[in-house]
């Protein structure tokens, strides 16, 4: 049975944060590999600064070259809109369920408001938790502070975002050591973010 952690996001573009707490996480955790669920452009929000759903499969895919543990998914990406982390899963247990077991990757700020999550409770009964630390302000709810299926990672803070990213490229200044290489030249050549 492949242990798999699932890191949603919509890695636009993916970064030097997201590859080193991946990389914490199969290295120093029980997970067997990573998996970057990218999740689609929603059809009720366009939002300008959100690259097609291909470009940032591609960024991923590109960015991950190096590490047979860390895999792209584009499994949200036929599934109908608004999408759920829960029927997520529900899709990928019925797609890989028999060799594989799921877990979620989530910052601590999102743990903050899990409980605001669609059958949260659902999730938590069938899937283990994987907390990485971030900085952030108010309180973790008691039920999820003792939670046996919620494994806190001490893996690396990195406080680094796309929307920072996307907004200093734009304004011409020079953000190259935060992208893995291939996704930097990616961007550059499809003149993306400008």
């Amino acid at each position: 049975m492949k242990k798999v952690g699932l890191f949603f996001g919509t890695f636009n573009p993916i970064h030097i944060g997201h590859l080193v707490i991946a990389n914490h996480l199969v290295e120093f955790s029980d997970l067997d590999e990573v998996w970057f669920v990218i999740t689609p452009q929603s059809p009720f929000k366009t939002k300008q600064s959100l690259l097609d759903d291909h470009h940032r499969y591609q960024m991923v895919n590109e960015a991950i070259q190096d590490y047979p543990k860390l895999k792209p998914s584009t499994i949200e990406f036929d599934l109908p809109q608004p999408n759920y982390t829960v029927d997520t899963l529900v899709h990928l247990e019925e797609k890989y369920g028999k060799d594989h077991h799921f877990s979620l990757i989530m910052g601590e700020d999102n743990l903050k408001s899990f409980h605001k999550w669609k059958n949260y409770e659902a999730i938590l009964e069938l899937h283990d938790i994987y907390v990485y630390p971030r900085v952030s302000h108010g309180e973790v709810e008691h039920r999820f502070k003792d939670n046996p299926k919620i494994i806190k990672v001490d893996a690396p803070i990195m406080e680094i975002s796309s929307t920072f990213i996307r907004n200093a490229h734009h304004d011409g200044k020079n953000i190259r050591p935060l992208l893995p290489y291939a996704v930097w030249k990616y961007m550059d050549e499809m003149n993306f973010y400008r």
